[in-house]
């Protein structure tokens, strides 16, 4: 996939092997949530790299 700015509803890494969905972006910060978790702000969101998009993940039937 090209990279792109990540989208809420999008599956990014935001470290190596860690995965997460941007669940919000607020006044240009972004927000990354795991399942079952509290959401977080973003220091860096031009570090995030879409693994798949939100698109990808409805297709998929991955929506948690």
């Amino acid at each position: 996939m090209s990279a792109r700015r990540a989208e809420v509803g999008d599956e990014v890494e935001y470290a190596p092997g860690r995965r997460a969905v941007v669940t919000d972006i607020r006044g240009g910060e972004y927000y990354l949530r795991l399942p079952g978790n509290r959401e977080w702000p973003v220091r860096d969101p031009d570090a995030l790299t879409v693994k798949r998009t939100r698109a990808e993940r409805v297709a998929a039937d991955d929506l948690w």
